[in-house]
């Protein structure tokens, strides 16, 4: 099953065109808004080096379930 989803307001131009495997391998400065500097303070505050990394970080899946429950 094919599902399309546009994710370009959430990504750098240079990554928009980019498969969704090739958006979880991507450093997370591929995300808008992210620096180069954000990334290195996330690899170096939690060993998150790729978006999907990011993804997957309990801290983060924590709190995002925290604020999911307050709804």
């Amino acid at each position: 099953m094919t599902v399309s989803v546009d994710l370009s307001k959430y990504l750098d131009q240079a990554y928009e065109s980019s498969t969704l495997e090739e958006v979880l391998a991507a450093p997370v400065s591929a995300l808008t808004g992210v620096t180069e500097e954000d990334a290195e303070a996330l690899r170096k505050a939690f060993r998150i080096r790729t978006v999907s990394d990011l993804g997957k970080n309990r801290y983060f899946l924590a709190a995002q379930a925290m604020v999911h429950l307050t709804k």
